[in-house]
């Protein structure tokens, strides 16, 4: 056991918790049953930091790193509440996390831990991940309005304090904004959660505890992307290119082109992949492993023949090259995006998977009049206009996969080894799959065949 790490089993007032729960509880009886002094989660150590030293990234193993064990329950803070986590989610920053990379994160929990009374407590030994959830408020702070104990949320991740200035415009441009459960403690893979008030989001009433877990930080992030002003605010018509289109991001991505008048053109890698798409509605689709695409000659040079086969390909399939590129792998595919855009196009990145020194052939941008527009997540309005769709059933869950929290190593495994399409959900508290619909009506009118279509290709 390390450091602060409770010994004792989960204690009974968290299958208290979960029996109220499933049993149609009063928000007051939920509000009257004890807090656990421990509870379950998955977490990584401090003094395991150096665990894969000398190890190439893609040889780090998160089965490893990540433990499931009981921690001790942090106080509540007066804008805080605690959820009872009924399933969460595996996003790629818990890969990030896990094998310590490209940095470990007890240095973001330590910045924290000096900013305040409150902030101390999340500079710990151990650091409780997962950056979606979904739930039922157990207990709310002296300082929370808008939110009681038995309302069912879902959990967005953007963390940040509203005393900062900056945070009253777009709150992503905060100069002191994180993401909760990779640069704040106290995630959300666990049984317990503690989160701020303007996490909190409705959860869809049409689906289960684990498709409405799933959602929150990728669905949130495509919207700022595609839909935003802060982003490329997508028009009807544009042409949009989406790498790896059946991933967490790009199967919110797909959706949101098709539901805004755009033509997606999905770049996948299988011929399986290929096959989903269609099925979402993208009718244009490029398997990039059957094209053989080799943007980089060797690991110093980039090979514009193979950027320019990219492009005759896209035009062969829509007729023109694509008004927004949606890029999040990074290196190996930059250069390619940013020369396959139109004139006057824009690549939108959020991430960089596959390494973050980019490399592009700047006269492809300047002479063409290309924008390159970064996004990170998203601000509370558009994470919770973007929730709203989902719980309007506008935009389906993307749930590939569902392992149990004990086996949140294997699922981190998965994603960190691209084994999944979509997203892949882990049940927290929630003892078995299916159980959270509250509106089967709504259910059967927006379509099972809809809702779990990444579910059955996954299977």
């Amino acid at each position: 056991m390390g450091p602060g790490i409770a010994t004792l089993p989960t204690m009974r007032p968290m299958r208290d918790i979960l029996e109220a729960i499933t049993s149609g509880a009063s928000g007051e009886e939920i509000a009257n049953l004890p807090v656990p002094e421990s509870y379950r989660a998955a977490f990584v150590r401090r003094d395991e930091v150096g665990m894969f030293e000398g190890l190439e990234a893609e040889d780090k193993d998160p089965r490893k790193s990540l433990h499931v064990e009981d921690v001790p329950t942090p106080e509540l803070a007066p804008d805080e509440v605690y959820v009872a986590v009924m399933a969460s989610a595996v996003n790629f920053n818990t890969v990030w996390t896990s094998i310590f990379e490209p940095l470990p994160t007890f240095g973001f929990l330590d910045r924290l831990g000096k900013e305040s009374v409150w902030g101390a407590r999340h500079a710990l030994d151990h650091h409780i991940v997962g950056s979606d959830g979904c739930g039922v408020i157990v207990r709310t702070g002296s300082a929370v309005r808008n939110w009681k104990p038995g309302d069912r949320v879902n959990i967005h991740c953007n963390y940040v304090d509203d005393q900062d200035p900056a945070a009253h415009d777009d709150a992503m441009l905060a100069s002191n904004q994180r993401i909760w459960g990779f640069e704040t403690n106290f995630g959300g893979l666990a049984d317990l959660c503690v989160v701020k008030a303007n996490q909190l989001m409705p959860k869809a009433t049409h689906l289960t505890w684990e498709e409405s877990a799933c959602n929150a930080l990728t669905n949130s992030t495509s919207y700022r992307m595609l839909v935003s002003k802060n982003a490329t605010a997508m028009k009807q018509g544009d042409v949009v290119l989406i790498w790896g289109a059946s991933g967490g991001l790009g199967g919110y991505a797909v959706q949101y082109v098709l539901n805004g008048g755009g033509t997606p053109v999905g770049v996948v890698s299988s011929p399986n992949k290929v096959e989903l798409l269609k099925d979402l509605g993208c009718e244009a689709v490029i398997d990039r492993k059957a094209a053989g695409y080799k943007f980089w000659s060797d690991p110093h040079t980039q090979d514009e023949r193979e950027w320019r086969r990219l492009g005759k390909d896209i035009r062969a399939l829509v007729g023109r090259d694509p008004d927004i590129v949606f890029e999040h792998p990074g290196r190996q595919t930059m250069g390619a995006s940013v020369f396959v855009a139109a004139r006057g196009g824009k690549i939108v990145t959020c991430a960089a998977t596959s390494g973050y020194m980019i490399e592009y052939d700047n006269r492809h941008l300047w002479m063409k009049l290309k924008d390159i527009i970064s996004s990170h997540f998203a601000n509370y309005r558009e994470a919770w206009d973007a929730n709203r769709l989902i719980c309007e059933g506008k935009i389906q869950p993307i749930l590939s996969d569902v392992h149990p929290l004990e086996n949140v190593g294997e699922a981190t495994y998965a994603v960190h080894k691209n084994l999944h399409e979509g997203k892949i959900g882990v049940l927290c508290l929630a003892p078995e799959e299916g159980a959270g619909i509250d509106d089967p009506e709504l259910r059967a009118k927006v379509g099972e065949d809809r809702i779990t279509l990444f579910r059955r290709h996954g299977a």
